[in-house]
């Protein structure tokens, strides 16, 4: 549960930088990860939504790892096969796929491990 609370800080915290300007430069977020205000408007939602997930418990802490490890896996699938087709919905990068995997695989542990505190 912790770590979904604290996924889901990161979250909105990145998804309010996404629209400072200095830290957003040319539509990158740290000269790194591609972002727009889709883009941004989803990081804030995924917090939102997983602070909310978080609240209800460790149930509702690995039912959002589930569902989000799921969503953010068929991302990072799209973004490495059909890339145009996602910078035609949102702004992603090679950095935005690699990470779309990481919170993928991370999401994925979470919500269907075995183990009793992942979440």
């Amino acid at each position: 549960m912790k770590t979904v609370k604290l996924l889901g800080w990161v979250f909105i915290l990145i998804g309010i930088l996404g629209f400072v300007p200095g830290i957003t430069s040319n539509g990158m977020l740290l000269g790194i990860f591609e972002v727009d205000t889709v883009h941004n408007i989803i990081h804030l939602l995924s917090g939102i939504v997983a602070l909310m997930f978080a609240a209800k418990g460790e149930r509702g802490a690995r039912q959002f790892a589930q569902i989000f490890g799921i969503i953010y896996g068929l991302v990072a699938v799209l973004g490495f096969i059909a890339s145009d087709f996602l910078n035609g919905i949102l702004a992603a990068n090679m950095a935005d796929n690699l990470l779309h995997v990481l919170l993928a695989v991370i999401f994925l542990a979470i919500g269907f491990g075995k183990g009793r505190r992942m979440g």
